[in-house]
């Protein structure tokens, strides 16, 4: 902060109702109120909670889960909002901020289901739930010859469903399973080679006006730079290729003796192309070296996945360019 700048005297978090937020609004709080600050939270609804019943990429995408807490930010009933950095947006609105990003939980996805221990196990024909059109694609590329089906809901409603009998097996965020104590559901874990991760998933993200400036000084404690160079860059590959719920897009970016390495993957939920993926890895030491990084990737994923006279917008959903 500027010597001109105080700190805030008391700090709302809007956050989400569900178990899985609730948990992430007070970690931040306890991290929050360890450097003196105080803190209250705010519970909010927001429509993606509410429709359950049809597919995020067919209602809005993801920002559905976010809209509602920045008219909260930006009506002043709340100064913060605590986000799992998966659900925002590649361009967050005019006026607003990712001031934060904290450290990173487990990035990679999770097999659940009561009687068998890994995806090879599960019979043919077996129903297996999800909820991301990038799991579908990278689920059809190992088992092509099981029933892959919609999977909406917070992270308890998905496990009711398994235990009811409507699936086999479903696929989860291990952040999440692990955040709330939930680690023995997990029967295995996906090594990201198969099952490459969503940009951003596993880390917390904290959203500000921009012109808080106080409130952004106040956060800056709580930042994990590994975290935020690994999420920038994937995030870089999504905004490129203009990811969101309706683009099965992977990206995914750890480091790897000193560098930052990051892998993308895209596929046609259809069918009606392959597969691609695209690598590299770079030194990285600032934002805009993540982000280059991120555009990088995403150039060779459009070129890998060139088909026919070479023109990757014959593939379909994949942008020839940036938009």
């Amino acid at each position: 902060m500027t010597p001109n700048e105080s700190p805030p005297s008391s700090i709302v978090i809007a956050t989400r109702e569900s178990r899985l937020a609730l948990w992430q609004a007070e970690h931040v709080q306890a991290l929050l109120q360890a450097r003196g600050h105080r803190v209250r939270l705010l519970g909010m609804t927001t429509q993606g909670d509410q429709i359950l019943d049809r597919s995020l990429s067919k209602v809005g995408g993801k920002g559905l889960f976010v809209k509602e807490l920045e008219v909260a930010l930006e009506q002043g009933r709340a100064q913060i909002a605590v986000h799992s950095l998966k659900d925002v947006p590649m361009d967050l609105p005019e006026g607003f901020a990712l001031a934060c990003v904290l450290e990173r939980e487990d990035p990679r996805d999770a097999f659940v289901a009561p009687h068998y221990t890994s995806l090879d196990e599960l019979p043919t024909g077996a129903v297996l739930g999800t909820s991301s059109l990038r799991r579908q694609v990278l689920l059809q590329a190992l088992r092509p010859d099981l029933r892959i089906t919609p999977l909406r809901g917070n992270l308890d409603t998905r496990l009711r469903k398994l235990d009811e009998g409507q699936y086999d097996a479903i696929v989860l965020a291990a952040a999440g399973l692990k955040r709330l104590g939930l680690g023995a559901r997990i029967r295995s874990i996906f090594a990201p080679d198969e099952m490459l991760p969503a940009a951003g998933q596993g880390a917390l993200g904290i959203e500000v006006q921009s012109a808080r400036t106080d409130l952004i000084a106040a956060l800056a404690p709580l930042a994990h730079t590994p975290t935020w160079l690994a999420v920038s860059a994937e995030r870089a590959v999504s905004r490129a290729l203009g990811g969101s719920c309706s683009m099965p897009l992977a990206a995914h970016a750890r480091w790897v003796q000193g560098k930052l390495q990051l892998d993308a993957a895209w596929g046609d939920p259809e069918g009606r192309a392959p597969l691609v993926r695209a690598s590299t890895a770079a030194a990285v030491q600032s934002h805009a070296e993540a982000e280059a990084l991120g555009m990088q990737v995403a150039a060779s994923l459009r070129a890998a996945a060139a088909v026919g006279d070479g023109a990757a917008q014959a593939v379909p959903g994949l942008p020839s360019s940036a938009a």
